[in-house]
């Protein structure tokens, strides 16, 4: 795309718009047979343009390449769309109240980091109105979790997250049941006050049933539901990213000075678990651009052995990520929710790259290979 533009004397912004899908088009089945469930590619690219005073940064460009400044500026552009759960596969669940009031829920995926205890305990905690330090999130245990398809795609919580709010919605079902038997009252005239974890009849509720009122009166049975979660496709999320670099022309040496991300992830549940994704991919892409390499001899033998001689970033070489948020919420699953996993190291790698190629555009430099070391800048 950057090549194109520079070729054609188009600006590289211009040249994406002019080819996004538009949003009236969605769900969209491409030429490859995918089919897209929602997205406002425009909207995402907007949003990051204004956001990093996109012409302000072009006009200072321009002044530094009038002046001969020995420091140029390179803006880098990339858009993009992604999978996430692409085969589409279910995923298990279940949730269940123990007598005591609190609750446990058992999930088929399985986290490394991801923030599951914590994003699946908010589903259920709004759904049950039992504390959210009271739910204990399982996992990776076969004695206690039937089945499941794991943790990969960035499929978890827009599948298992699904899974889980499945089981646990089924799961008030069957305690307004037993809620209106001690209530002697009619189960479809029962209700969860969610904010007190409380079933009461409507209309009345100074009178109620606790969690483990419900618990303790099931004597030898569990208050338990579980349900695997069928999605029908999977889901496209989408981004768009700027990266602003300073190269310096007699050394090569290039510095990120900015960038400013808008990934879209669908309906968001918790905006600091995706604030951390988002954060750490962006760093891995932009370290993918500028540092990270394997070396290797004429004969095939490694020379990058040990991390003196692999270069990667500490936080004094990446700036501040600016995440703009948007969210379109997918048809494909209750939540609404995409994945988010990959979208920071899928857009920072080709936007920094490329910002790289634009501060030397003007002297007729196309294309630098990844990653973009000193030398490598200079020499192109």
């Amino acid at each position: 795309m950057e090549r194109f533009a520079a070729e054609i004397g188009m600006d590289p912004a211009e040249v994406r718009r002019r080819n996004f899908v538009p949003v009236d088009a969605f769900p969209f089945t491409t030429k490859t047979k995918a089919v897209y469930d929602c997205g406002d590619y425009e909207g995402a690219l907007d949003r990051v343009l204004e956001a990093a005073g996109y012409e302000a940064l072009r006009q200072e460009q321009a002044t530094r390449r009038e002046r001969g400044d020995r420091v140029q500026l390179g803006i880098g552009l990339s858009v993009y769309v992604e999978i996430t759960n692409p085969g589409a596969e279910p995923e298990y669940g279940s949730s269940e109240v123990l007598a005591d009031g609190r609750a446990i829920l058992r999930t088929g995926t399985s986290a490394h980091g991801q923030g599951h205890a914590t994003s699946f305990a908010m589903i259920a905690a709004d759904r049950t109105g039992i504390p959210f330090d009271r739910i204990e999130v399982r996992h990776g245990d076969t004695d206690a979790v039937p089945r499941g398809h794991g943790t990969g795609g960035s499929r978890s919580l827009q599948a298992g997250g699904s899974a889980i709010a499945g089981a646990t919605d089924a799961l008030v079902r069957d305690a307004r049941e037993l809620a209106a038997e001690l209530l002697e009252a009619n189960p479809d005239d029962v209700v969860l006050d969610a904010a007190s974890g409380r079933f009461h009849v409507a209309g009345t509720p100074a009178i109620g049933k606790t969690w483990d009122e419900l618990a303790a009166a099931q004597v030898g049975q569990r208050i338990f539901a579980e349900l695997d979660f069928e999605p029908d496709a999977a889901t496209f999320p989408f981004g768009a990213h700027v990266a602003v670099v300073e190269v310096d022309t007699e050394t090569g040496f290039a510095r990120l000075v900015r960038m400013v991300v808008c990934d879209d992830a669908g309906k968001i549940l918790n905006p600091l678990l995706v604030e951390g994704q988002v954060h750490g991919g962006v760093a891995q892409g932009a370290a993918q651009a500028l540092f990270e390499q394997f070396l290797f001899d004429e004969d095939g033998n490694p020379l990058t052995c040990n991390f003196l001689d692999y270069a990667f970033p500490s936080a004094a070489e990446l700036p501040s990520c600016e995440r703009i948020p948007m969210e379109t919420p997918t048809p494909l699953n209750p939540l609404g929710a995409k994945g988010i996993g990959e979208s920071g190291t899928i857009g920072a790698t080709p936007a920094v790259q490329n910002a790289v190629v634009d501060a030397l555009a003007h002297l007729g430099v196309r294309h630098v290979d990844l990653p973009c070391p000193p030398e490598r800048v200079w020499r192109a």
